[in-house]
């Protein structure tokens, strides 16, 4: 590989580096913040169902968590997930994260139990998930289908996180997440097809 091809995979990686640590840093300083200055309360600010002051909740939920371990249980899926979806484009992730908010934020606001309040990424996780087990289907390359065999592999048990099972946990912000992820690549794939 000649020099010039390992500057731009150099430069390409810590773009990468730098996306993803950015947003993760800011999750954990917003999660501090709350915890040390506000005790918790920024929670509020999350998704409440069906009231117009919980539409704020939609751009909000992703940098709010309930306590350090529920951040830090997103954190690595966060992470290994969203570098998958840059491996591609760098401009894929930050368009499958954007339609993801808004499916997840909006398909919660809609059906969310009443009166409860939603927070966390997991909504934008299971939306790169979505993404990347149906991209191979959508785009129809070798590669994106061994992307999607791949995450399949690791992270299929994350599907059962879409019905609901637990709770205190949103799954509703797990599904329409997932949908988001899957609308995603169903634009994108056949978009990519085309130019191909």
């Amino acid at each position: 590989m000649s020099n010039p091809e390992t500057k731009a995979i150099t430069r390409e990686l810590q773009s990468h580096a730098a996306i993803l640590g950015g947003f993760v840093s800011l999750l954990w300083i917003i999660e501090i913040v709350d915890a040390f200055l506000f005790g918790g309360r920024l929670d509020v600010y999350g998704i409440r169902p069906r009231s117009l002051e919980g539409l704020q909740g939609i751009l909000l939920m992703p940098f709010l968590h309930r306590n350090f371990a529920h951040l830090a249980a997103n954190t690595l899926p966060f992470v290994t997930l969203g570098w998958l979806i840059m491996l591609r484009e760098i401009s894929d992730f930050f368009i499958v994260s954007a339609v993801t908010v808004l499916v997840s934020g909006f398909g919660v606001w809609l059906t969310g139990a009443p009166n409860s309040v939603h927070i966390g990424a997991s909504g934008l996780i299971f939306g790169y998930f979505g993404f990347l087990l149906l991209r191979g289907y959508f785009e129809r390359s070798f590669t994106s289908i061994l992307v999607s065999l791949i995450v399949g592999f690791f992270y299929g048990s994350l599907i059962w996180g879409v019905l609901p099972s637990q709770p205190g946990v949103s799954w509703q912000g797990h599904f329409f997440g997932f949908v988001g992820g899957v609308l995603t690549a169903q634009i994108l794939g056949r978009q990519k097809r085309r130019v191909n």
